[in-house]
């Protein structure tokens, strides 16, 4: 595959000498550099950098360039990854009763928008409630949860991304608090869509709540799941103006379509590795 492209993401503290060994490395690996992004963050002293490249000479393997990069992840103290971008990431979407940003993903994942393997689909609501949707054969798994079962539910979960080989968690409207420790373990590889509103409404309703008090915008935002709850590192957000001659029912319509593209954008960064953690913040680097 002479064309194949890689993508190399790397952050580490700030020095001078980065770019130079990064670039001489893939000039001497034989790579040739499609596309590259960097980000020095003068308040923490990080540098962040996201390379698109591809083999222009020699036939050096994922595992050959992986090995050769080391010493130089380990001279500048980065955290790196080079990932053959034709390699489908294993996705598993989570979801509740809501299921608009369920069957936005599967659209987006059969018209190639999205590349991706679909694990599983896993709900806490029966098949029957998504009886309307085709899944083209992605398994599905009714796991249901009281406050009672809570903690041998997640377990299940759990088990089923690791036997999955599960690399991205999505909580599609999945409308369950994930406890301190699943969200610990799925650090950096799960990623939450909500609504928000400037105030922030939560609670049952919060479109109906948000009429109440006459907002002019309505928003969505796509972040990455801790133990603090709605609080992870943004990835993606989205606004729509609001009017006086919008109903409930039309905001609750104008916020699914937020989610839907929100969420969207987001994994679709996810996948591509444009986004690095950056403590609570996220580096992100558009296409």
């Amino acid at each position: 595959m002479p064309h194949a492209a890689f993508v190399l993401k790397l952050a580490c503290p700030n020095r001078p000498g980065i770019v130079a060994a990064v670039s001489t490395y893939l000039f001497e690996a034989g790579g040739n550099i499609l596309d590259a992004q960097q980000f020095d963050d003068v308040d923490t002293g990080r540098f962040f950098m996201r390379v698109v490249f591809n083999r222009a000479t020699g036939e050096a393997s994922l595992e050959a360039l992986r090995s050769g990069f080391a010493p130089i992840g380990e001279r500048f103290g980065m955290d790196w990854s080079i990932r053959d971008r034709a390699e489908l990431r294993k996705v598993m979407l989570l979801v509740s009763k809501f299921d608009h940003c369920l069957v936005d993903l599967l659209y987006r994942k059969r018209i190639g928008e999205l590349p991706m393997e679909v694990t599983a689909v896993v709900a806490n609501h029966p098949r029957q409630s998504y009886g309307h949707i085709d899944l083209d054969g992605i398994p599905f798994h009714h796991l249901p949860v009281t406050r009672e079962t809570k903690m041998e539910q997640e377990a299940q979960l759990w088990d089923l991304v690791k036997s999955t080989g599960t690399e991205v968690v999505v909580l599609a409207r999945y409308m369950q608090v994930l406890s301190d420790g699943l969200a610990a373990k799925l650090s950096g590889r799960c990623i939450n869509i909500h609504h928000s509103f400037l105030p922030g409404f939560k609670g049952a309703k919060p479109y109906h709540q948000a009429y109440e008090r006459g907002v002019k915008l309505i928003g969505a935002t796509a972040h990455y799941v801790t133990s603090d709850l709605d609080e992870g590192p943004i990835i993606e957000q989205d606004v729509e103006r609001i009017s006086h001659r919008d109903t409930p029912d039309d905001l609750v319509r104008k916020g699914r379509d937020i989610e839907r593209r929100v969420l969207a954008r987001a994994l679709a960064d996810h996948l591509d590795d444009r986004v690095i953690m950056n403590g609570r913040r996220t580096v992100v680097f558009s296409g």
